[in-house]
């Protein structure tokens, strides 16, 4: 699969149609069906107990695979998601996630792949996301 946009032009795509969320997300890595992304957590982003909360990881593991399509179709506001299913394994620590996503499936009409969530300083995975997206027919 080739990449399509820059991790720069990704993040100013995201400032730009989800301000709200590109300046807490950002592509790490790109790569042949694939992106790394790493997320900010603050106060908002916890739940009582000093974990990330699971609104938070799902918000991460939904942008990271937006970004991921987009990284391979070019800048499309309007692709949306149209299924995720998330597995919280582990409470991640009151820090920074990172993630990667992987587009197992790039149609016309429909992206299917998966995101796994990792803590900022750990190797195991804190939550596993399956998504489908819908790609709008007349792409830009």
């Amino acid at each position: 699969m080739d990449i399509k946009m820059t991790s720069e032009e990704l993040h100013r795509f995201l400032l730009d149609v989800f301000p709200q969320i590109g300046s807490r997300i950002r592509a790490t890595k790109l790569f042949s069906g694939g992106i790394h992304t790493v997320m900010l957590i603050d106060e908002e982003n916890l739940r009582p107990g000093g974990t990330v909360s699971g609104p938070a990881m799902f918000t991460l593991a939904d942008c990271t695979f937006y970004m991921a399509i987009l990284a391979h179709i070019g800048p499309e506001a309007l692709t949306v998601t149209t299924s995720c299913s998330i597995d919280f394994f582990r409470k991640p620590p009151a820090d920074d996630l990172r993630a990667e996503g992987r587009l197992l499936k790039l149609g016309r009409t429909l992206a299917v792949g998966d995101v796994m969530i990792f803590g900022a300083e750990d190797d195991r995975p804190v939550a596993h996301a399956n998504l489908t997206y819908s790609i709008p027919r007349a792409r830009s």
